[in-house]
């Protein structure tokens, strides 16, 4: 069911980023070039282990997990947190928690395109990828 996400995604589009990366607690010089970044995500498997790499001229990112398994991340704004990727009716969730906060990432697959929504308490982002030829 994970393998409808591999493959490379390139954002296209962005909505509410900037107030999610502020309610991160992201400065603003970083959220000035984090939303003028442009990522390609990259997903693969190989077995069950999951490898999802965000590319951009900024910074790269990778992470390596098993479904339902928690690991230690490093964000690419540098948090130290906690992750637990499941698969939920067809969807990625992605749930981070660290300091007594919690966000949650959810990609969506549809067709050629992916839906990102960030959520980090009333504060919603949605990023709009589409799937690389």
């Amino acid at each position: 069911m994970a393998d409808v996400f591999v493959g490379s995604w390139n954002l296209k589009e962005s909505k509410n980023f900037d107030d999610y990366m502020k309610a991160l607690g992201v400065g603003f010089a970083t959220r000035q070039v984090g939303g003028m970044t442009k990522p390609t995500t990259v997903i693969s498997m190989e077995g069950d282990v999951l490898t999802l790499k965000t590319v951009s001229t900024f910074k790269t990112t990778e992470i390596n997990f098993k479904l339902g398994e928690e690991f230690d991340e490093t964000t690419a704004d540098d948090r130290k947190v906690k992750s637990v990727i499941t698969l939920d009716g067809g969807k990625l969730v992605h749930v981070q928690k660290w300091d007594g906060k919690e966000t949650t990432l959810v990609r969506e697959v549809n067709d050629n395109s992916l839906t990102l929504t960030l959520t980090l308490g009333d504060v919603v982002s949605t990023r709009y990828y589409v799937k690389a030829e």
